[in-house]
């Protein structure tokens, strides 16, 4: 190796930092990382064909695939075209008489044409441009053209003429009923001839409406009066970012169905929030403008719904089960309808229900709505309480077994009697679920056939219960009624029974969360905050869009329902007043005669409220109780063990609700009770909810001294 010769590679440092950074898995400084890179191992073409194809639009519309929607579409169309035809056969002399004042001018018309078309005179004013031009070149051209054509069309008028004047001549002969028929066609021809072009024959029979046919350009419109800074972000860019993802269609014949992304961002709540805001930039009713969130894709992805009438104004169709027909409970039944004027049906076996809303939105006709369904099924035993006592449900009292209005006491006695009687009744069927054989209740559940077999007592069992805040609110029983209700919540369904709820206040204390969080259908018209909303409908539901706040008061008899489909519905329920409520409640009573199920109250069964036991609280704790200090709990299994049939309810709640039992009960005596510290069977001590035999004792001592 000579001195000239170089002793290492030369290399480009720009080469050698990329290698060592690839090497070291590392950035370097001036050096451009890629984090996008392409994806040699993506999905093949059939699995990027099927993440396509998720969103296929149906080949058969949705209307020709419902039969009851498809009747009621063809019933529409038929009652549309037959109105429009009786409108103008009505109207018929009128549009005689325009055709005779129309006929000259017709008439006029056509001579002038035909003379016109056979002298070819619509060329005139080119042949005399040519003159004015002095072209005689093409004057000449034209003049022959023109010969030509009058020699030809001459000889047409000339054969026309020669089929006209006879028929003219046979008809001028022939039989009046012929001539008045060739009058008529011939006023006709030259009565439709002769019209002006601004005023047309007939009269519009179906007036269209004002409102714009929805566009694109009319929905970014108005999304943008919203005042989202994201959407005017969006429309600022020139709508990038707001993307239809369908074209714009009519949707069951009455509105416009848009589906939509939103920008990046903007969720269908923030619209929904601002409902009347995209009703006035749409120029329509709020009752026609209906955003709604689709659960199964994004945040972001809205299908808007334009109806062509407000939803609380629209005619509804007449409902089926109005005038006729029966139901079976384990299937589905209409009970109101949708934007588009099409049937929502509900299912009441094998569920609860929780009806929720503020005061006069038709929370209390919804309810009885649904006892009218159940009425109808004539296996179905009623047990109705109207505890508002203004006598709502009172239609359906000739099908009750049992049945109540009011809040007094001896309604609440007669309703926790009905409902401890009712509580036995599901402990007798879980054994008789328990004890049939697997081939004949494979699924440990009523069926259809098991409920149809008298002798096994397993019918449905429909409780319906109006302003339920007053049972779980009363002092003395609340905690009973909670109790009671939440476990035919969670086990009736399978057994037969179902508990319908309806509350003007859905919260906390007025709608227990043993029973809200337990129930599979809901129905929540108006509500005015989250809270409300979220407990009726289920947790998370105002979050991910699906809101009763934004219903107006106006909407009454709007509601959400949830728990049968998919996805949370907005649906109508169906208008049914006290005088058909009557009519329907007397057909389910025929069915109840017939099949020999009429029971209860219905028959004037005298069911009474269990008797006022002959006890008293005070004495009988003083009784179990030696003690300075007790536990609430310890009190209450001693005085199970005193008196079973008074205190064994309590005895069966769960420790806190045993403890807050007696608690409620000791209030009207004015015995508070606190922190007690005791032993636990495993030794330990321990504070709890407790109360002091002194003041038992004083209590007691009052009383008996206000009574001398």
């Amino acid at each position: 190796m000579t001195d000239h010769e170089p002793t290492a590679d030369v290399v480009p440092i720009d080469a050698a930092r990329e290698r060592r950074a690839a090497a070291e898995d590392r950035p370097v400084e001036g050096v451009v990382v890629r984090v996008d890179r392409p994806d040699a191992d993506g999905p093949d073409w059939l699995t990027a064909l099927a993440e396509r194809s998720k969103d296929r639009r149906p080949i058969v519309p949705s209307w020709m695939r419902s039969g009851p929607e498809r009747t009621a579409t063809i019933k529409w169309v038929a009652a549309h075209y037959t109105y429009v035809a009786g409108y103008h056969v009505t109207r018929s002399p009128k549009y005689a008489g325009r055709l005779a004042m129309r006929a000259p001018v017709g008439l006029a018309r056509v001579v002038n044409s035909s003379l016109s078309w056979t002298f070819d005179l619509e060329g005139r004013p080119v042949r005399l441009d040519a003159v004015r031009r002095a072209d005689a070149e093409a004057y000449l051209r034209l003049s022959r053209q023109r010969d030509a054509r009058v020699r030809l069309r001459v000889v047409i008028a000339l054969l026309a003429l020669g089929v006209v004047v006879p028929a003219g001549l046979v008809v001028a002969f022939a039989p009046p009923g012929a001539q008045l028929c060739a009058l008529v066609v011939l006023v006709v021809v030259l009565g439709v001839a002769g019209r002006p072009a601004d005023r047309p024959l007939i009269d519009r029979a179906v007036v269209p409406t004002a409102h714009e046919k929805l566009s694109s350009d009319i929905v970014i419109r108005a999304l943008g009066a919203l005042g989202v800074p994201a959407i005017n972000q969006a429309l600022a860019r020139g709508g990038s970012g707001i993307n239809f993802v369908a074209p714009i269609t009519r949707d069951g014949g009455t509105g416009y169905r848009a589906d939509l992304d939103l920008p990046y961002g903007v969720t269908v709540a923030e619209v929904m929030d601002r409902r009347e805001k995209l009703a006035s930039g749409l120029r329509r009713p709020l009752g026609c403008v209906w955003p709604e969130a689709v659960p199964d894709q994004h945040t972001g992805r809205m299908v808007l719904f334009v109806g062509d009438q407000d939803m609380n104004k629209a005619k509804q169709p007449a409902w089926p089960l109005l005038k006729s027909g029966a139901v079976d409970l384990f299937k589905a039944q209409p009970f109101g309808t949708d934007q588009r004027g099409r049937f929502a049906s509900i299912t009441l076996m094998f569920v609860s229900v929780i009806i929720g809303s503020i005061p006069r939105m038709g929370k209390t006709f919804l309810l009885r709505l649904l006892c009218l369904i159940a009425a109808l099924d004539p296996r179905a035993e009623l047990h109705l309480y109207d505890l508002k006592g203004t006598g709502d449900l009172s239609p359906l009292e000739s099908v009750a077994h049992r049945y109540r209005a009011g809040e007094e006491d001896e309604d609440i006695a007669y309703a926790i009697s009905d409902m401890r009687a009712l509580k036995e009744e599901l402990r007798r069927r879980a054994k008789v679920i328990r004890n049939l054989p697997k081939d004949v209740c494979p699924e440990s559940k009523v069926t259809p056939e098991l409920a149809s077999n008298k002798s096994l007592g397993l019918h449905p069992i429909v409780i319906a219960v109006d302003e339920c805040q007053v049972w779980f609110e009363h002092a003395k029983y609340g905690d009973e009624f909670e109790s009671i209700c939440t476990d035919l919540v969670k086990r009736g369904p399978a057994l037969g029974i179902v508990l319908v709820v309806a509350t003007q206040r859905p919260d906390a204390k007025s709608l227990p969360t043993g029973i809200s969080a337990n129930a599979v259908l809901r129905l929540c018209l108006k509500v005015m905050g989250h809270t409300e909303n979220d407990m009726v409908l289920g947790t998370s539901a105002h979050k991910n869009g699906v809101r009763a706040t934004m219903f107006s008061f106006s909407d009454k008899g709007i509601c959400y329902y949830a728990g049968e489909g998919d996805a949370p519905r907005i649906t109508k329920s169906v208008y049914i007043d006290a005088p058909a409520a009557e009519k329907i409640a007397l057909r389910a009573r025929a069915l109840r005669v017939q099949a020999g199920t009429l029971s209860g109250h219905a028959l004037g069964d005298g069911f009474e409220a269990d008797a006022a036991p002959a006890f008293d609280l005070l004495a009988d704790i003083l009784g179990v109780v030696g003690e300075p200090k007790v536990w609430n709990e310890t009190v209450v299994t001693r005085l199970a063990e005193l008196r079973p049939a008074v205190y064994g309810p309590w005895a069966d709640l769960e420790p806190e609700a045993r403890a807050a039992q007696l608690t409620t009960a000791l209030k009207p005596y004015g015995v508070r009770t606190g922190q007690v510290w005791g032993t636990t069977e495993d030794g330990r001590g321990a504070n709890r909810r407790g109360i002091t035999r002194d003041e038992i004792a004083k209590a007691l001592a009052d009383r008996s001294f206000d009574a001398s």
